[in-house]
């Protein structure tokens, strides 16, 4: 006889039945649930903190500039607006000299200056104003007031967003 005729046959284990399952089963609900209510948590969290990001204040010298922006006499009525624009194209040139002085922007004009002022900040659209670099040299140049508001909402908007 030989060793392995000894042994008894092979038993089939028993079928693994998913009920009871293991011990501390119960945590799991729970435990899914904190995470679930975490993740909405900090999500929320991040888009708080992105929406707050945006309303960053705006250092010293944009600041200045929508100060003496504000301060400029509109034309309205009918007032000439040559010296208007005048003063907002030496505000543009005074800045872009400041931030970028290795660009030489002052030495631009006409639609180049307006094309480079828009490379810096598309969302003002300045390139449509014409008007700003042209009026200073037309005699009685005369804006309406809605031509006003806009170019003033322009040249503000890109002092505010400009790279």
């Amino acid at each position: 006889m030989t060793p392995l005729e000894g042994l008894e046959p092979l038993i089939a284990p028993a079928a693994i039945s998913w009920w009871p399952p293991a011990p501390g089963w119960w945590c799991l609900p729970p435990l899914l649930g904190l995470l679930a209510w975490a993740l909405w948590r900090g999500w929320r969290r991040r888009a708080q903190q992105d929406a707050v990001e945006g309303e960053q204040p705006l250092d010293p010298m944009r600041q200045t500039a929508l100060e003496e922006l504000a301060r400029l006499p509109k034309p309205y009525d009918g007032a000439p607006a040559g010296p208007w624009l005048q003063e907002l194209n030496g505000l543009l040139k005074r800045l872009c000299r400041m931030h970028y002085a290795g660009d030489n922007s002052h030495t631009l004009s006409g639609r180049a200056w307006l094309a480079y002022l828009d490379n810096r900040c598309p969302a003002a659209g300045l390139t449509r104003w014409m008007i700003l670099v042209e009026g200073a040299y037309r005699p009685q140049c005369k804006l309406d007031d809605k031509a006003i508001a806009g170019l003033y909402q322009s040249v503000e908007t890109w002092i505010r967003k400009h790279v």
